[in-house]
C-alpha cells in the first residue's frame, strides 16, 4: 500500500500561534503514525507561483491514514489554532510505488 503525504503551504500571520499549534498537533500526528519529513521556510520555486512562506510535508502509512488523521476529533480540536495563525493550503497525495 502506498504511503500518503499531507502537503501544506502556509502564510504565517502569528508565529507564536503557529508554535502553539505545532505543540498541540504533535501528539495526534504521533498517534497516527505520521512523520514530519519537510519543514521549509524558503522553498526554491523553479516554475510558477508558490503559496506561503513555509512548506510542510508529513508522511503517513497510507492516504487513508492521512485522511483519518485530518478528520479526527483530536486534530479538529487543534485545527482552529492553525486557522487563526496562518492562511494554509493543504492537499493529501498518494506516494509513488514503482511497478513490480
Amino acid at each position: 500500500m502506498p504511503k500518503g503525504y499531507l502537503i501544506m503551504t502556509e502564510t504565517i500571520r502569528d508565529r507564536a500561534g503557529m508554535d502553539a499549534y505545532g505543540r498541540a498537533s504533535a501528539p495526534s500526528l504521533l498517534a497516527a503514525g505520521a512523520r514530519v519529513r519537510v519543514v521549509d521556510p524558503d522553498p526554491e520555486v523553479l516554475e510558477g507561483a508558490w503559496h506561503g512562506d513555509r512548506t510542510i510535508v508529513v508522511e503517513f502509512p497510507s492516504v487513508e491514514a492521512a485522511r483519518a488523521w485530518y478528520e479526527s476529533a483530536e486534530y479538529q480540536r487543534v485545527k482552529p489554532l492553525r486557522e487563526a495563525a496562518a492562511e494554509t493550503n493543504a492537499v493529501i497525495v498518494t506516494g509513488f510505488e514503482p511497478p513490480s
